[in-house]
């Protein structure tokens, strides 16, 4: 990909050099962003709840995209410039925001791809490997937990009580950035636990996040949508070959991805020491790399 000299080398939150944003046609019109050579394997990279694409860091885009990646990241909608509701009346449900993973594939023109989930999106590209096993060439499951209910879910460990709160009270002022970006730095924080926080990396990514969001506070709208229609099946019923990557030391689900790759038939389980609940940090991408690069070789 064309992308600055080795002496400028792509920031995590450096979005421009990624390439122009684009929109999916229809109702929600979600914005995305392609790299890398289309004739590649595609990766399609699904973010967390309210978060944009912002959170895929950009040199980790470029690292899988100059490995022989067609890397593809997207705002949900109430997030970055895609489709934005008012914060507590959300027009959608929650297999909506599901079904718009196929509405980006579709942008791009790919039938199948290899889905990259973190955390809601882990939950998201679950539901698709079982309703849409010929859209997805693989799954990777990343700080995630089981999108269906298992036999034994009453035992999975409880998230950390020093999480417990966490998200009760007002957002911030929509117009007050600075406060705006300290509240998402403090959330990462506490979601990082005692894993690897890099307090000035993500503060850029936050603010970038910020500053593209038609709504910096509409993302609170996925925890208010309506579910939807169910996605029927169980965890037993997926047949694409899964990948469950998961941080040592994430506090809001904690063990859960030794407990999902074992309710998969044949996923592999890779535990990053040192990681919270985050999208892995730099420190961890010798060991991640290799072997998200080992799970998408295939032609999608």
């Amino acid at each position: 990909m064309t992308r600055p000299s080795d002496a400028s080398p792509v920031g995590p939150a450096d979005g421009d050099a990624l390439g122009p944003e684009r929109f999916t046609d229809g109702t929600a019109r979600l914005c995305f962003q392609a790299v890398g050579d289309p004739a590649d394997p595609t990766v399609l990279l699904v973010g967390g709840v309210g978060s944009s694409m912002d959170w895929w860091p950009a040199d980790l885009v470029v690292a899988l995209a100059d490995r022989g990646r067609h890397v593809v990241r997207y705002d949900h909608r109430d997030t970055g410039r895609s489709t934005t509701c008012p914060p507590g009346a959300p027009d959608y449900t929650g297999r909506d925001v599901t079904e718009d993973a196929l509405r980006v594939l579709d942008a791009v023109g790919a039938d199948r791809a290899h889905l990259v989930g973190l955390s809601m999106g882990g939950a998201i590209v679950q539901e698709l490997a079982l309703e849409h096993p010929d859209r997805v060439a693989s799954a990777t499951l990343m700080s995630t937990t089981r999108a269906f209910a298992g036999p034994d879910d009453a035992a999975l460990p409880p998230s950390d009580p020093a999480l417990h709160g966490l998200w009760d009270g007002p957002s911030p002022d929509p117009a007050d950035t600075a406060a705006l970006v300290a509240a998402v730095v403090a959330e990462d924080r506490a979601l990082t636990g005692r894993g690897d926080f890099d307090e000035a990396r993500t503060r850029a990514l936050a603010a970038r996040a910020v500053e593209r969001s038609t709504d910096p506070t509409a993302g609170t709208n996925h925890f208010a949508a309506e579910p939807g229609a169910p996605f029927e099946g169980t965890l037993a019923d997926l047949t694409v070959p899964t990948l469950v990557v998961h941080g040592s030391e994430d506090p809001l689900f904690p063990g859960h991805g030794a407990a999902l790759a074992a309710e998969i038939p044949g996923a592999r389980l890779l535990v990053l020491d040192g990681v919270g609940h985050q999208v892995a940090p730099p420190s961890s991408w010798d060991v991640l790399l290799p072997a998200l690069l080992a799970h998408t070789s295939a032609p999608a």
